[in-house]
């Protein structure tokens, strides 16, 4: 199975750093590389641009990719949204000047809209019954407005920062973006796939939480449930010949400052905290 991945910009190292935790080591790095193999022998990475991947998964070059719900919808390609991977999060917005007259969607009709993203600014005002005509530009499009090249823009922003800068106020939400892996409908349920999937979920489902491993009086073991309910409960085993029990739980790390000080109260000793790195559910 080929796995597309950016091969450089903001997506990529977060995307190199949760294929190793998820298992997919890259086998003898990955720099000025097209492709490498990984500890897996069935499993190969290909380096592309981010814009690109949508083209290589239709294509069948690669099985799945990692790429943004931006991408993929301005590439028009009709491939399966596996996993949010939960990084790379931004939105698409449509933004004009703040000293200007277009305050509302609807008044960008018969005006013009420069964007990096024609396919999604056109289905997005096709769904208003909308009609402006629309630029494509590939960089510095918050200065279109600025240079009488548009009227209004659609861009990505991250904080609105940027926008504000360029004294563009956001006038609607587009699309919510984020990193997903995607695969090709005719693999999508495919064993490798769906293996590959399920790792990379259980990296993405172990973070923000802690194992809590303690030693509890088998008299106290209910207040000790009522501090740490746990996935479904704790688990609980006995320790032989101790009138005691060992008492293993998963909870939120922002929870485990409070916690701790509970547990102790409820007469737990012995309390062990460690980090996740995977979780299966």
């Amino acid at each position: 199975m080929r796995i597309a991945v950016p091969n450089k910009g903001r997506l990529h190292e977060p995307t190199m750093e949760l294929l190793e935790r998820a298992g997919l080591h890259i086998e003898n790095g990955a720099d000025r590389k097209l492709y490498a193999e990984t500890v897996d022998p069935d499993v190969t990475v290909l380096f592309v641009r981010a814009a690109d991947i949508p083209e290589y998964v239709r294509d069948g070059a690669a099985d799945v990719g990692v790429t943004g719900l931006d991408q993929v919808r301005e590439s028009g390609h009709d491939l399966v949204d596996v996993l949010d991977l939960g990084f790379g999060r931004c939105r698409l917005v449509l933004a004009a000047p703040e000293d200007g007259d277009i305050e509302a969607v609807e008044d960008v009709s018969g005006r013009t809209v420069a964007t990096e993203f024609p396919t999604v600014a056109r289905a997005y005002f096709e769904e208003r019954g909308i009609d402006p005509e629309i630029v494509r530009v590939t960089g510095a499009t918050e200065l279109t407005p600025h240079v009488e090249m548009a009227d209004a823009i659609i861009d990505i922003t991250s904080t609105g920062t940027t926008l504000a800068v360029n004294r563009l106020a956001i006038v609607d939400e587009v699309l919510e973006s984020s990193v997903r892996l995607f695969a090709r409908p005719d693999v999508a349920d495919d064993d490798k796939v769906r293996q590959v999937a399920t790792a990379l979920e259980s990296v993405l489902a172990a973070e923000g939480k802690r194992y809590l491993m303690m030693n509890a009086p088998k008299e106290r073991l209910d207040d000790v449930r009522e501090v740490i309910p746990g996935m479904g409960g704790p688990t609980v085993m006995d320790i032989a010949g101790d009138s005691k029990v060992a008492v293993h739980a998963v909870v939120d790390e922002r929870d485990v400052f409070a916690v701790i000080d509970d547990l102790r109260a409820v007469g737990a000793t012995d309390i062990l905290v460690t980090e996740i790195e995977r979780l299966v559910e």
